[in-house]
């Protein structure tokens, strides 16, 4: 009974994320200012390029191993993840940002939905 209650849980997590364009990232690590600094950067790149996006930190380690990544920090953003280890630039991080929004159809800003 526990389970199915996690599961419809999760169904209707899902379905209420996928009503909103708002976009869903985290970042999972250990804590370390690795894993903080690209939390910190996330969240600077996506205001810089006004995407909407709930942003949130994870530093529970079973999560990440749950993922199957043995390194972090990890970049998940709409449940995929899209970058792991350090030393990502902010081009990287918001590259992997727009790649996200366009592919998700979410709002770009435009009325054509086309990236200026």
């Amino acid at each position: 009974m526990e389970k199915l209650l996690k599961n419809i849980i999760h169904l209707l997590t899902n379905f209420s994320n996928d009503m909103s364009n708002q976009m869903n990232v985290q970042v999972l690590g250990s804590g370390c200012p690795n894993c903080k600094k690209l939390y910190e950067t996330t969240k600077r790149v996506a205001d810089n390029l006004g995407i909407d996006a709930q942003i949130e930190y994870v530093d529970d380690v079973t999560k990440i191993i749950e993922l199957g990544i043995m390194t972090s920090p990890v970049l998940v953003i709409n449940g995929q993840i899209v970058l792991t280890g350090n030393g990502h630039s902010e081009g990287d991080i918001a590259n992997a940002l727009e790649d996200n929004v366009t592919k998700d159809g979410a709002d770009s800003g435009c009325c054509c939905g086309h990236q200026h």
